[in-house]
């Protein structure tokens, strides 16, 4: 287990270390938006790093739009000024690895919008996907069965009508950590559910009047179970 978790470390101090010398690079060289970085081959030979470790640095400063990769073509520096880049890949190199408590802030935090939102903004058809994703949820739960999963799909229902993309992105790229922590940890168990169901419906019934306020209340009382298990969880 120490050797696993000294390799993980390693890697990780490998890729930000590379971070800093593709910021450093550009800067140096005082590439402006929209100028090519040199090509895989030579970034390599000049850090001294694998094909797949530049790879997965550019793929990370691509997903903070900091570069841009263009099929057939190279890797531009995208459309930000030197003074932000240099605090953004700072900002990234000194990220710590999410923990399991920050994830369900962020999803907390998140839910209560997307169903204020939802209940503002939802389409009859948004409705029925989310009556049809509760109904799911009921029946599992009637049938003493495991219920994670579509009570979360409940959730990326309500999401996917707050009509927020950027929201609902993000509610997608949670979800399936908080679905790995819920299943090893054995939290999601029937009896812990059978309770949940009023709560569930008590949303889905503010969406349906577009009830806002309504609506963020009965998540909060939905989630306070999920808190206390937060707050517990080591």
């Amino acid at each position: 287990m120490e050797l696993k978790f000294g390799k993980k470390s390693e890697l990780s101090n490998i890729q930000n270390e590379l971070l800093s010398k593709i910021k450093d690079y550009i800067l140096y060289k005082n590439l402006e938006p929209g100028d090519k970085l040199p090509s895989e081959r030579v970034l390599c030979e000049k850090f001294d790093v694998s094909r797949r470790n530049l790879r997965e640095a550019i793929a990370k400063l691509e997903y903070y739009e900091l570069l841009k990769s263009v099929p057939q073509t190279g890797t531009f520096v995208a459309d930000v000024g030197h003074t932000a880049l240099n605090g953004i890949i700072e900002g990234i190199v000194s990220l710590k690895k999410q923990n399991f408590k920050s994830l369900v802030e962020t999803r907390i935090m998140l839910e209560a919008k997307t169903s204020f939102l939802a209940a503002k903004y939802r389409s009859d058809n948004d409705l029925e996907n989310i009556a049809l994703a509760l109904n799911n949820y009921i029946e599992k739960i009637n049938n003493k069965e495991d219920a994670l999963e579509e009570d979360l799909l409940f959730h990326l229902a309500i999401a996917k009508a707050c009509g927020n993309s950027t929201i609902n992105a993000l509610m997608l790229q949670i979800m399936p950590k908080i679905i790995f922590v819920f299943k090893n940890t054995r939290v999601c168990n029937e009896d812990d559910f059978t309770d949940e169901i009023d709560k569930h419906k008590a949303i889905y019934q503010a969406i349906k009047n577009k009830e806002p306020d309504i609506a963020i209340k009965a998540m909060k009382v939905h989630f306070n179970a999920l808190i206390e298990f937060c707050n517990n969880y080591k």
